[in-house]
């Protein structure tokens, strides 16, 4: 038999760079997610540090300072039982990607890098961000010190094998053009 999800999405106000104003407009976009039943909470793409950082992505402490507010929002009982989907910047094998994080109770469940960028009228990932190019490929993921502390987990391959469904849709726009025509 299956069981009801609810879910809830989220356009948050998000500002570049203002770490500590867009992790509590998350953490209320998540107390209203709760509030209103729902058990998977997908905010929007780079709401971590802001979608218009231009070059402060190239900056090493843009993906620190991202890191700090996952962990404080791994922390955060407002985050517990309820699927949290949030999205930053994450450097792996010195290649930056836009990802999305989806963790639940202290526990990530996947890093997701983005497949597609967009790179048409205001748009320009390609300068800051790689897409992902291996279909249907896992690797590992080792996690900072400051998020294994927190997860218990050292690395995150986002293996399978405890009956979870996971649910992988496109982020913007154009990307959904392209998939439906």
């Amino acid at each position: 038999m299956g069981r009801k999800v609810v879910l809830a999405t989220c356009s948050l106000n998000q500002w570049a760079m203002d770490f500590d104003g867009n992790m509590k407009r998350i953490l209320r976009s998540i107390e209203k997610a709760k509030s209103s039943g729902a058990t998977y909470r997908l905010g929007p793409e780079l709401e971590i540090t802001g979608y218009g950082c231009a070059d402060h992505y190239f900056e090493n402490d843009t993906e620190l300072h991202s890191f700090q507010v996952l962990a404080a929002l791994l922390q955060d009982s407002v985050c517990q039982d309820i699927i949290c989907d949030v999205g930053m910047p994450i450097m792996h094998k010195n290649v930056l990607y836009n990802c999305r994080v989806i963790f639940l109770n202290r526990k990530i469940l996947l890093i997701r890098p983005k497949k597609l960028l967009c790179d048409d009228s205001n748009y320009r990932e390609s300068r800051y961000f790689m897409s992902w190019k291996k279909p249907k490929q896992i690797e590992d993921f080792f996690l900072p010190r400051l998020l294994q502390d927190i997860t218990g987990q050292v690395y995150n391959n986002n293996n399978n094998n405890n009956n979870t469904v996971f649910l992988i849709f496109p982020i913007c726009n154009h990307v959904l053009k392209k998939t439906i025509l």
